[in-house]
């Protein structure tokens, strides 16, 4: 994928944003988070080169070879991806925020690997969709969350994250990213501020903007299918 592509294909994507907005009645800006998983370094190298800073990552392995690779650039990284307890010493202080704390345990741990005076970004992944196999806290649970994260003065909440079932029914699509938008009124009429909602990738994320999402994460729309 060459840089030209790379910023024609992202010219595109910025046009339907813009109306998925306007539809939406929204105004607030959207951040493109170039998701580079199962492309090489130069992915990276591109995105950077069309204007988009903040790259994304679903394993940490793969993160952190490509940050050492490409360690020149400025790009702002985020783990999008499902958590291990396990990996958390290694995700802590790699990445601006981490997408996928979706239960009690991970956020302690989190928390407890964060160094002396630091502070970690987190948003809660919630399981807005209903799928057995969707990684996420259940809508009910997540506000106690968010309540331990805020409670945790090594973390930073950031916001929410969600995904949608897989399908083309943008109405489908839209139900499910209203309950995080939802949730996070809800959240905000007690007084907690919510930044952002992560939610939308490059099959729905016209409906995740209509619906008030502040970051997509965008891959295959950008870089094609997947080297691997």
């Amino acid at each position: 994928m060459t840089d030209g592509r790379v910023i024609e294909r992202l010219a595109q994507v910025r046009q339907r944003i813009a109306a998925a907005q306007e539809r939406g009645g929204w105004r607030h800006p959207v951040t493109v988070i170039a998701v580079t998983k199962g492309h090489g370094p130069e992915a990276v190298r591109s995105a950077v080169a069309a204007g988009l800073l903040d790259v994304g990552e679903n394993r940490v392995q793969e993160a952190l070879a490509k940050q050492d690779a490409v360690a020149d650039l400025a790009a702002r990284w985020h783990l999008i991806g499902s958590l291990q307890r396990n990996k958390a010493r290694q995700a802590v202080g790699r990445f601006v925020a981490i997408h996928s704390v979706d239960r009690a345990e991970l956020a302690e741990e989190l928390a407890r690997r964060v160094t002396a005076g630091g502070r970690q970004r987190v948003l809660v992944e919630v399981n807005c969709s209903g799928e057995a196999q969707k990684g996420g806290v259940d809508p009910a649970a997540a506000s106690a969350l968010v309540d331990l994260i805020l409670a945790r003065p090594t973390l930073e909440f950031g916001g929410l994250m969600t995904m949608a079932a897989l399908t083309d029914d943008q109405a489908v699509q839209r139900e499910t990213f209203a309950r995080l938008r939802q949730l996070k009124e809800t959240l905000e009429q007690r007084g907690v501020r919510v930044e952002d909602l992560s939610m939308g990738m490059s099959g729905d994320f016209e409906a995740a903007v209509t619906e008030g999402a502040t970051m997509v994460r965008l891959g295959t729309i950008l870089f094609g299918e997947r080297e691997r």
